[in-house]
């Protein structure tokens, strides 16, 4: 078949396949083979395509005046507040570098607490002059400031429904960006979003609190050991971002994937991921021209978007980041979701960002790499090639040590919510179990340090023989890696893998960066007041290793011992969101936030009410999908399959003695079957309606999953043994193997 594309013929060869090829399919293959060819030919300069939307340094430094660039970068890089002239001057050359990029409106872009981004709309113009004219005008206040309504957002009971106003103020030192859509160039500028009374109603101001205690305390720590060149320590973040493709017009008739992001029923395909064949595989042509366009927008807004791969289970994919200071890293992974699922759509699919969209597949999470690096480009959890020698090295280690033993259910709430309910725990995600991984060197040194308070030496790494001759023998590391650990040291970093893959790394970045202030603090505060600051450290670091030996397991997180073996440690074991919540309100949660000025007493109780309500909300319209599912589209099908089936019997045995045990038997199960779905939904249904009479908050969500979830558990199971014998014909949705083998 030949098709002509912008003056270009393109032709597709017929293929004989089991179902009627759509219109809509048609379509995608020729845009698919048109934008191939052209893609094909396309060169990409990445040096001069990456950040060129973004109102960044080069920028700034080429169109400011230089007085106020250096002002500007002051301001950045002290903290300090912007004087208005300076804003004004910085306003205007943003607005007519945002024109010149096609931009006509601005938006102050902020992250409140509902886990995506949010935004108003504002035009350049001004009100028209006498001749009918009108004038594009930014002004420093109105980059600074914006107003919005802050009622309509979670508060936890901060702003009532007639308390409208809320600001939200320009965070310097994210840049302003330009973002191109359906409604043309918008700039976008990175805030911070608060009440009227000054309580924090986003993401994005506790982070901003949190950066500034871990600086403090950080400077403190390493001025003790002589450093007194770095001016700041930033804590350093690369989010590895996983997710699921699937095609969009199946996506379309799963109501359960378009009213909660994860498919309610299925049952598991022949193959799933068994084979081990998705990961790292050869990455479909398909794929690839969506990632190939991904890159480039990621690029385009300074997105350092690096590594690219096919993940573990089939549709799921990675792409993971460069490091960045963990507010800018933030403000990236907001905005590489948003390209993910935008590019999605333009390609006929649909980017899953749920943690666990499709039961019995690997979920997806998002590994927070974290480290904390100087201006001066020191990295503090280097060890270097002697570990056991480096003592700043270890008073840091041993700190965070104690740092998330302390408070390893605050870590743990961290990266609570619904979705990670259904990830958490398995065989594929880190055990709900906060615990600490080494490795094989640094274990050992703090095992050096535990029984002999001293440690002599660090294990050193081997040469690994390839037993190939034209292959070069190499290093091997000194330790190994553990994917079953939650946080897991990887060589001069933590990495926290816990978080989901629709969360915000706001959340686990405030408490990494706020526990390990306070432990920072703790050690700061001995060792300024000790006579002998070498004896001091070198006792610290003792007492610390062996008080906080507990949290430390470089052992498989995922078997059944582990969970006895951490709870005769003592470790907290919170295996869903409800149970992790209470962290939040405990008076060692309040001390910790409130003497480093990152959360008040009230500011952390409205977050709990905001996650119980989260939770109860989540599994509500979850419950209801069910019960709309099942009633409009499941029992009907059955009912039309079991009719077809008792008709068949009819005429087959009207023909003669034919035996048609078969039939019946499949007739019998499907029936039976009906029956128990019909009761499990009726039930279900009863669970539901009782909601409304649960008291809000706690009560609720508590509600919600001992009950709600335990009735949809036995509504799913009738349905999917269904799945497997009524013919698929007449089967109401696409199956597994449907929408993860056929995009």
């Amino acid at each position: 078949m030949n098709y002509l594309v912008n003056h270009q013929s393109i032709h597709i060869e017929a293929v004989t396949v089991d179902r009627e090829v759509t219109a809509n399919h048609l379509a995608y293959a020729v845009v698919y083979v048109f934008s191939s060819r052209n893609r094909m030919s396309d060169y990409v300069n990445v040096t001069e395509l990456f950040g060129c939307d973004v109102f960044n340094d080069s920028v700034m430094e080429e169109r400011l005046p230089k007085k106020v660039y250096k002002e500007l970068k002051k301001t950045i890089e002290e903290g300090k507040e912007l004087s208005p002239a300076v804003a004004d001057v910085v306003a205007h050359e943003m607005k007519e570098w945002a024109i010149e990029k096609g931009a006509t409106h601005y938006s102050h872009w902020f992250q409140p607490l509902t886990g995506v981004t949010a935004e108003k709309h504002d035009a350049f113009i001004t009100a028209p002059k006498e001749n009918g004219k009108v004038l594009m005008s930014f002004s420093g206040k109105e980059l600074i400031k914006g107003e919005s309504d802050a009622s309509s957002f979670p508060s936890g009971g901060l702003r009532a429904t007639f308390e409208a106003r809320g600001y939200t103020a320009w965070d310097c030192t994210s840049p302003a960006f330009v973002r191109h859509d359906a409604a043309g160039g918008t700039l976008c500028i990175p805030t911070a979003f608060c009440s009227y009374t000054g309580e924090a109603l986003d993401q994005k101001t506790p982070l901003l609190r949190s950066m500034e205690a871990i600086n403090t305390q950080a400077l403190r720590l390493i001025r003790l050991f002589g450093n007194t060149t770095s001016k700041k320590v930033t804590p350093s973040v690369g989010a590895e971002q996983e997710y699921f493709l699937v095609d969009k017009e199946k996506w379309l008739q799963r109501k359960d994937l378009t009213y909660t992001g994860r498919t309610l029923f299925g049952a598991m395909p022949p193959k799933g991921q068994e084979m081990d064949d998705h990961y790292l595989g050869t990455i479909r042509q398909r794929i690839s021209a969506y990632m190939k366009e991904v890159n480039e927008e990621c690029w385009k807004l300074g997105v350092t978007a690096k590594t690219q791969h096919n993940e573990v289970a089939p549709a799921q994919h990675e792409l993971a980041p460069i490091y960045a200071p963990a507010n800018i890293a933030a403000d990236h992974n907001q905005i590489m979701m948003r390209i993910l699922k935008k590019v999605a759509s333009r390609h006929g699919m649909r980017c899953l960002l749920h943690e666990k969209p499709f039961a019995g597949v690997n979920g997806s999470g998002k590994h927070n790499n974290w480290s904390l690096t100087t201006d001066d480009g020191i990295n503090l959890l280097d060890p270097g090639k002697t570990p056991h020698e480096n003592v700043q090295f270890l008073l840091v280690l041993t700190c965070i040590l104690k740092a998330v033993d302390t408070h390893a259910d605050l870590l743990r709430e961290s990266a609570a919510d619904v979705g990670n309910d259904q990830r958490l725990g398995g065989n594929e995600a880190p055990p709900a179990v906060i615990s600490v991984f080494l490795g094989e060197q640094l274990g050992d040194v703090l095992d050096q340090l535990i029984s002999t308070g001293t440690a002599t030496h660090s294990k050193k790494g081997t040469i690994l023989e390839t037993g190939v001759k034209t292959l070069p023998d190499f290093m091997k590391d000194a330790t190994d890696r553990n994917r079953t650990s939650p946080f897991a040291f990887t060589g001069n970093k933590f990495e926290f893998r816990m978080v989901g893959s629709r969360d915000s790394i706001s959340e686990c970045n405030v408490v990494l960066n706020t526990i390990a202030a306070e432990a920072f603090k703790e050690a700061c505060d001995r060792l300024e007041a000790a006579e002998d600051f070498d004896m001091a450290v070198h006792d610290l670091i003792k007492e610390y290793a062996i008080d906080h030996q507990r949290i430390v397991f470089n052992g498989n997180g995922y078997a059944p011992e582990w969970a006895e073996e951490a709870k005769r440690r003592g470790l907290p074991n919170l295996p869903s969101m409800v149970d992790a919540i209470p962290a939040l309100t405990t008076d060692k949660a309040v001390k910790l936030f409130e003497e480093f000025r990152v959360f008040t007493r009230t500011e952390l109780e409205s977050r709990a009410e905001i996650q119980y309500e989260i939770y109860a909300k989540a599994i509500n319209i979850e419950a209801k999908t069910m019960i709309d599912i099942t009633t409009k589209q499941i029992i009907p099908a059955v009912i039309r399959y079991t009719t077809v089936l008792a008709d068949s019997i009819n005429a087959v045995q009207a023909v003669g003695a034919i035996d048609v045990s078969v039939q019946l038997d499949l007739l019998k199960k499907c029936s039976a079957l009906l029956k128990s779905t019909n009761s499990a939904m009726n039930k279900l249904s009863k669970a539901v309606a009782k909601v409304p009479e649960i008291p809000e908050g706690r009560e609720r969500a508590v509600y919600c999953k001992d009950t709600i979830t335990k009735a949809m558990e036995e509504l799913r199971t009738p349905v999917d043994e269904l799945e497997m014998l009524v013919d698929k014909e007449m089967w109401p949705m696409p199956s597994y193997g449907d929408l993860i083998f056929e995009v």
